[in-house]
């Protein structure tokens, strides 16, 4: 009897523990989460003042935040998670008057970053490879 309460016991604490949020198996993959618009230079080289809504929509994607009150502001949120980390995040905002785009700004990723990120990535890859070669 004492055998069969001391498994309960221990297998009642280890999901407990594993439930939580802050102990972590280093074992277990992480998905990374993308959440949000992507902006890129492109698309923020498209934009020009006087532009109606519809063209913005076109040119950046439907806004991920837009405010019933204030209906002159598109939010833009991009952020990429992996576990409870986040790894990017990025906020870019659009201000109306009248419906025609009066200004715009925010954070984003440069094309030329995210090639230089990729080739760093790339990179790193390679030496982790070669180091288990060897």
């Amino acid at each position: 009897m004492q055998k069969i309460s001391f498994i309960f016991i221990t297998s009642l604490l280890v999901s407990s523990i594993s439930g939580c949020s802050s102990f972590k198996f280093p074992w277990v993959y992480q998905l990374r989460v993308q959440q949000g618009s992507y902006i890129e230079q492109d698309m923020i080289n498209q934009l020009e003042k006087g532009m109606n809504k519809r063209q913005v929509q076109y040119v950046m994607g439907t806004p991920i935040i837009q405010d019933t009150f204030n209906t002159d502001r598109w939010d833009y949120y991009f952020n990429i998670k992996r576990g409870g980390d986040t790894i990017k995040e990025y906020h870019y905002i659009m201000q109306f008057e009248d419906d025609k785009l009066l200004s715009w700004n925010g954070t984003y990723e440069t094309t030329a970053d995210i090639k230089k990120q990729e080739q760093e990535e790339v990179l790193e890859q390679t030496k982790s490879n070669d180091d288990r070669r060897f």
